[in-house]
């Protein structure tokens, strides 16, 4: 499928090389994202700073690859969705999650979620919720394979809204059929579970062999 790139001759240290080259710039990037919106500083300090943005964003353009970064994998394995918007350590929109698998053949991760996020005041924007269980639910399902299964259907229940600040999400397959896989999961604070969603993933054609 396009946009899934073989990289011969990287390995595992290249890779963590290079994560510790762009991940910092990506944190960078998204705490200025969060100054952005909170800032209160006069309208010359904007233009200034506007402008030291421009001419870094200038620097980085000097050598960038043609359209978006996809997903790529090296010769040791390593998978590379570094553009990703709910995990992508290159992209400041992202949280990122960091996806943990749990012994029982679940998931979860724990995360933050700020300024940048925000729906209704004080609380997460609810399609960000949705994308945050698409994204958990998607890796759980894939987990008892090599390749992706991809959303078919994803139903989100809110059952209250999900404040900012550190949260918790967490997904498990259910059954599988097939090229489908079911799962379901929730998000939850402190408080306890503010959204569930159930969904079934789909073996691409491409990838069924």
């Amino acid at each position: 499928m396009p946009g899934y790139t073989h990289v011969e001759g990287l390995s595992s240290a290249d890779v963590q090389r290079l994560r510790e080259v762009w991940a910092p710039l990506a944190d960078s990037v998204r705490s200025l994202i969060d100054a952005s919106i909170r800032s209160q500083v006069g309208a010359d300090e904007v233009a200034a700073v506007r402008a030291q943005i421009d001419d870094a964003t200038a620097r980085l353009r000097a050598e960038q690859i043609d359209g978006p970064f996809g997903v790529q994998f090296t010769s040791d394995g390593d998978r590379m969705p570094w553009g990703n918007p709910a995990i992508g350590i290159r992209n400041p929109i992202a949280p990122p999650l960091v996806m943990v698998k749990d012994a029982d053949g679940g998931v979860h991760t724990d995360f933050h979620l700020g300024a940048a996020y925000e729906g209704p005041p004080g609380h997460v924007h609810g399609g960000m919720v949705a994308m945050v269980l698409d994204h958990v639910l998607g890796e759980v399902a894939a987990s008892d394979s090599d390749r992706p299964r991809f959303t078919g259907t994803l139903t989100v229940r809110y059952l209250r809204a999900t404040p900012l600040g550190a949260l918790h999400a967490e997904g498990r397959i259910t059954r599988t059929d097939g090229i489908k896989a079911f799962a379901s999961g929730h998000v939850s604070d402190a408080e306890g579970i503010t959204a569930e969603a159930e969904g079934v993933f789909i073996l691409p054609k491409w990838a069924r062999g």
